[in-house]
């Protein structure tokens, strides 16, 4: 049993004020894997003063220093490669490859790739006679998701560092383990007293307490659209600024050229990697009225070749999903799919044969799906395909747009001016074309309800930036 009942404070490990814990489950056998602190305001006050006295050093560090100190990050990150891969695999399920290929993979580019952009961001910017400059924000308060616990993290994490923003870290309740592991390795690589600091705890008291905390000057959330309401609520009382990643109903716009069996590996792979559990996932499937029966064949010939089973055989590529909760959820769409009329085509309600425990679902393909019904329309957060045909290109920009959403797009063929057309045209702030290799330098965010602001590269230093203008200065 892990026992991590102490909150990072300051540059030490501190017992929380409150007696009451929380375990942590293991998705794949249900059983609890270890313990957490439930935090309390007088834990997380701490925390924000250790942050706000570390911030007027911190904040006034040379870009070489907090470049070098993003590098030092990153070597300590791959140090505890092993350790950081077994805890993801322990507290989300993912599939022991996906932890290393993916979950892994990810946390240790953000930090490579913000001392990378750190060392050419311009701070500065003369106008003639006005000196534009961009300042630290001050403390930011992070808020962070289960369902990639070192991503979402580390993104965040990288942008504040190189800005020279202090922090205050939420993790996740359902999977902390990455986050303390985090907050180890900052320790090991020198970053300095009060410059990070992770407070666990629930959302109704840590995250409601970050959020309209008026000590903490900005707010980087990744979730819900519910939560983002609420934590916006919170941060108008001060003006705070905030950063919302939230939900998606990503379309993936397959082309009339598009080979069907790789537009049908292209698909699956998109909707049941990490189980679903992917803000980003392709869940609408656009597919040319005149492909759509060879389509949905090579669906099926495709799905055996994504096993769901336990995380820890390296032959699966499909783990459960993260909780009781998430499973029943799940279980309530592919209901109300069927209820609403959609024809199932595979997997369906229930747990895969042969595996009983764990919170393992069956991935679920559903065809004559109309755009406004519920699973084409609100988020599953699990590895359910909606199939939609369309006549056309233009109706078919028509269904990927008509939504709430617009965290991102993929189109999938062969006619490079006809897939830039697409991309184009559709609304969202990510858009895939075919299979490029991952750009960590690439801002990431969304339209609509899927967010405000922007992470990633650049874009996510400047998040944690405040733009002063200084006039009557002449060089």
């Amino acid at each position: 049993m892990r026992n991590y009942t102490k909150h990072y404070i300051n540059g030490e490990w501190v017992e929380s004020t409150s007696t009451e814990t929380m375990d942590v489950i293991n998705p794949a056998t249900e059983e609890a894997t270890g313990r957490i602190s439930l935090g309390t305001q007088e834990d997380l006050d701490r925390a924000v003063r250790a942050a706000r006295d570390a911030f007027p050093s911190f904040s006034t560090t040379s870009r070489e220093y907090r470049a070098d100190l993003l590098e030092k990050i990153a070597k300590e990150y791959e140090r505890r490669k092993d350790e950081l891969v077994e805890v993801m695999t322990e507290e989300l399920g993912a599939p022991v490859k996906l932890s290393e290929k993916v979950h892994y993979n990810m946390g240790l580019q953000h930090f490579k790739q913000a001392a990378e952009q750190l060392r050419k961001f311009e701070f500065t910017e003369r106008r003639g006679d006005t000196l534009i400059k961009k300042e630290p924000i001050g403390v930011s308060g992070l808020i962070t998701p289960w369902n990639f616990p070192t991503n979402q993290t580390s993104t965040k994490l990288a942008g504040a560092f190189a800005a020279g923003s202090t922090v205050v870290l939420k993790p996740a309740e359902l999977t902390p383990y990455a986050a303390i592991l985090l907050a180890e390795i900052f320790e090991d690589a020198g970053v300095p007293k009060g410059v990070f600091n992770l407070v666990n705890g629930t959302g109704e008291t840590i995250g409601n307490g970050i959020s309209s905390h008026p000590d903490i000057d900005f707010v980087s959330f990744t979730g819900s659209g519910g939560v983002g309401t609420k934590i916006s609520e919170n941060a108008a009382k001060d003006i705070k600024k905030v950063a919302l990643e939230l939900g998606g109903k990503s379309p993936l716009v397959i082309l009339d050229d598009a080979d069907v069996k790789a537009a049908a590996k292209n698909a699956v792979s998109n909707v049941v990697m990490n189980t679903g559990q992917v803000c980003t996932a392709a869940t609408r499937t656009l597919i040319p009225r005149s492909m759509h029966d060879d389509f949905i064949e090579a669906v099926q010939e495709v799905l055996p070749h994504f096993p769901v089973g336990d995380p820890q055989n390296d032959s699966n590529f499909v783990g459960p999903l993260v909780a009781q909760k998430q499973w029943d959820r799940v279980q309530g769409y592919i209901e109300k799919g069927i209820e609403e009329g959609a024809n199932l085509v595979t997997g369906g309600t229930g747990k895969p044969e042969g595996l009983e425990k764990g919170y393992y679902v069956k991935p679920t393909v559903f065809t004559d799906v109309k755009n406004d019904m519920t699973i084409a329309q609100e988020e599953i957060f699990g590895p359910v395909m909606s199939v939609i045909a369309y006549d056309d290109l233009d109706e078919a920009i028509d269904i990927a747009n008509d939504t709430i959403y617009g965290l991102a797009g993929y189109v999938f063929g062969g006619d490079e001016e006809t897939l830039q057309d697409v991309a184009h045209r559709l609304d969202a702030g990510s858009i895939t074309i075919n299979n490029p290799k991952m750009d960590f330098s690439a801002p990431f965010g969304g339209y609509k309800q899927s967010g405000i602001g922007r992470e990633w590269g650049d874009f996510g230093i400047d998040e944690y930036l405040e733009v002063k203008s200084i006039l009557g200065m002449p060089s």
